[in-house]
């Protein structure tokens, strides 16, 4: 009898668990379905070159059309699933069809965490996550606009960037003390403050956005106003202050879930037959001893090879070192590993030249890695806490050791094994 998975979300993982289920030998049916009305499309360049209008449209896309019609993968856009029988197997979708399933993935996904003020609802206000988002404000990335951008990590340092070399007039509110104060250290992100500035981004830390008026009573022109009293007019706002995994689906269906979907390093839920990969799914990593939600293309795509092996009889557990970029103006940071708990950062190269490397260390052993410009640093880090090698920090800064050397340590220290080599899918994301 042909088996039937059911794939939930049209995102990156869930396209990735698509095409993973032909290439690895799944014969039966693959139905893909998304409730955004069209294709499952690449993240990442939303907030850089496509909202910058430098990559066409068709490029975003995961796979074209053509592609699901080859293998034979059924897709159903502008789908939302409403409901999950688990002891019948079944999902229910607004339309109100209905679907059978031998195997269920749930790549969900996550939605835009809202600006938690008054005001918030404002016309001017916008979100930057999904194609019709961006879609929505492109007009307005004209020279002169006024922009308001709210969130000092990855999407809206890319946002400002891009719109500040369009000729747009930029401010950049930010919650923490630095820019990507989230993720990185307060070398990373003064190192970013400095060079928006430099770039003519008016920005303000240490900055809770309060309410969002209208300053003109017919919608055009919104004012952001702070705790500390500063009021700034905007003819545009984008918000970017974080993800919330799209749980509520499973959840209803008895799934267990805790800061996401939880799954095992196979990408099984405690859900006969039903799992989860992405943005949405928390799982166990074994390099760093505890459980993720990592919100990237790297997770996406690999937890979604993982599901496909699994449902393919072909276990392949999960156990990847996680990976994030940015890019920012002429500056590319790859970062490698979670840097959680670190006590020592290491600086290799000058920070002046913006091209250097923020290694994190606890106890001796490699966390994670900023990599500016540093792409050979990114790829050897990645090896290293794959690896659990062990370099010492003055190994790390002395650059009179080449980059790919730093890996080359004597048998008594770690690993042996020299694993320089980087993925061939370095590829927009994200995160």
């Amino acid at each position: 009898m042909t088996e039937t998975v059911v794939i939930v979300g049209g995102g990156q993982a869930g396209a990735q668990v698509a095409v993973s289920l032909r290439q690895g030998g799944f014969d039966g049916r693959i139905v893909l379905l998304g409730d955004e009305p069209v294709l499952p499309y690449q993240r990442p360049p939303l907030s850089k070159t496509y909202l910058a209008g430098e990559l066409a449209r068709e490029r975003l896309f995961v796979k074209p059309a053509a592609f699901y019609e080859k293998v034979n993968i059924e897709h159903q856009l502008g789908e939302a699933v409403c409901a999950i029988n688990a002891s019948e197997q079944v999902v229910c979708l607004d339309s109100g069809q209905t679907l059978h399933y031998d195997h269920l993935v749930l790549a969900t996904g996550g939605r835009v965490r809202p600006l938690p003020c008054s005001g918030a609802d404002h016309p001017q206000v916008n979100y930057l996550r999904t194609l019709a988002d961006v879609e929505a404000m492109q007009d307005k990335f004209t020279e002169g606009t006024r922009l308001v951008v709210i969130g000092g990590g990855y999407i809206g340092l890319e946002t400002a960037a891009v719109a500040v070399k369009h000729g747009l007039k930029v401010t950049l509110l930010v919650a923490r003390p630095t820019p990507l104060g989230r993720v990185t250290s307060p070398e990373v992100g003064k190192f970013f403050e400095a060079v928006h500035r430099e770039a003519g981004v008016t920005l303000r830390c240490d900055t809770e956005v309060v309410a969002i008026e209208d300053d003109g009573g017919d919608g055009q022109v919104a004012a952001v106003v702070t705790s500390c009293g500063y009021r700034v007019l905007a003819d545009l706002v984008v918000v970017g202050i974080g993800l919330l995994p799209n749980v509520e689906l499973a959840q209803s269906a008895g799934i267990a879930c805790d800061d996401g979907i939880t799954v095992d390093e196979y990408g099984r839920t405690n859900i006969d037959n039903i799992y989860a990969a992405g943005d949405c799914a928390n799982h166990p990593n074994p390099i760093y001893q505890r459980r993720l939600r990592l919100e990237s293309v790297q997770n996406a795509v690999d937890q979604g090879k993982t599901v496909a092996a699994t449902i393919c009889g072909k276990d392949k557990p999960y156990a990847q070192v996680p990976w994030f970029w940015s890019d920012q103006y002429d500056l590319k940071l790859q970062t490698a590993g979670i840097n959680a708990g670190y006590d020592q950062t290491v600086i290799r190269g000058d920070v002046d030249s913006r091209s250097f490397a923020v290694f994190y260390l606890r106890e001796g052993r490699l966390l994670a890695v900023d990599a500016i410009n540093r792409p050979a640093e990114f790829v050897v880090a990645r090896n290293i806490i794959g690896k659990n090698i062990v370099v010492s920090a003055e190994r790390l800064q002395d650059e009179s050791i080449p980059a790919k050397a730093l890996a080359d340590v004597p048998v008594n220290s770690g690993s042996t094994e020299d694993t320089t080599k980087d993925d061939a899918h370095n590829q927009e994301r994200v995160a």
